[in-house]
């Protein structure tokens, strides 16, 4: 799926995304990774989504988003409640949904310039 959306050149934004990985602006990414507007985060020490946890969730909230959205891969897969408690206790709000939904949204928010922070998981593990 090829996405097309104008959006300003120094900002990150999410171009297609298929089994090939996410493309960001030119850059194809196939291991989960963390975005921001400003920012791309390669190295997110989660395997799964059973490896979200607070420690795997601290630099998202470092970020301080105003939104962050959880790409679980090819199926939407919801965080365990207790998984869930650590946006709640840092009011955070928070979406989990399928990878190829995260990055539509992601790109939707980025371009109200809104400050969206997303986690993605591949389609492919």
């Amino acid at each position: 799926m090829e996405f097309n959306l104008e959006v300003p050149q120094s900002q990150f934004f999410i171009r297609s995304v298929s089994e090939k990985g996410i493309c960001v602006n030119k850059d194809y990414y196939n291991k989960p990774f963390i975005l921001s507007g400003e920012q791309i985060i390669t190295d997110w020490g989660v395997a799964s989504i059973d490896d979200i946890n607070e420690a795997s969730l601290q630099v998202i909230f470092d970020l301080q988003p105003e939104v962050i959205l959880i790409g679980t891969g090819k199926n939407q897969v919801f965080l365990p409640p207790a998984t869930q408690a650590h946006f709640f206790r840092r009011n955070f709000g928070f979406e989990v949904m399928t990878t190829d939904a995260a990055c539509r949204t992601f790109n939707v928010l980025a371009a109200e310039g809104r400050h969206v922070v997303a986690g993605f998981l591949p389609l492919i593990p």
